[in-house]
């Protein structure tokens, strides 16, 4: 994926674009981008919502347990992690991300460097503020659909 490409999330409430950071994990861009296209995360839920914190989903069985099947390698960067910032979610294992991911509310600073940080909300974060709060969400928001989008 080029510098530059985003992702174009499309919720309940409205469209939010992700903007990807190649430069901070290429490697993590490059598999959720394949995800992505892939049609993976189209109707996951958001399983996991703290309020003042963050959204968390790329879960296909719903329950925070499951993923695609492959882990990544930790990719992690001095990206702070604050409103709007896409970061992998991951087991106690460094080198555990798969699939789910999450998108911070506030700023998490407390997260920086222990988690793969690989996009950010450039627009639409408004919509991303109204996904239902719960842990578990009682019948929880999903992602429409997720397509990549060069500009």
């Amino acid at each position: 994926m080029a510098e530059g490409g985003n992702i174009i999330m499309q919720l309940t409430g409205g469209e939010v674009t992700i903007k990807l950071r190649p430069d901070l994990a290429p490697n993590h861009v490059a598999r959720i981008s394949q995800l992505v296209s892939d049609g993976f995360y189209d109707g996951i839920v958001f399983h996991r919502v703290i309020d003042g914190f963050m959204a968390q989903t790329g879960d296909p069985t719903g329950t925070g347990m499951g993923g695609s099947g492959q882990k990544l390698a930790a990719e992690f960067s001095r990206e702070p992690h604050k409103r709007g910032t896409v970061s992998m979610a991951r087991a106690a294992d460094p080198d555990s991300a798969d699939s789910q991911f999450f998108i911070c509310f506030d700023d998490a600073g407390y997260l920086d460097g222990q988690y793969t940080v690989w996009g950010e909300v450039t627009n639409g974060m408004e919509h991303v503020d109204k996904i239902k709060r719960g842990e578990p969400v009682v019948d929880p928001d999903h992602i429409i659909s997720m397509k990549l989008s060069d500009g």
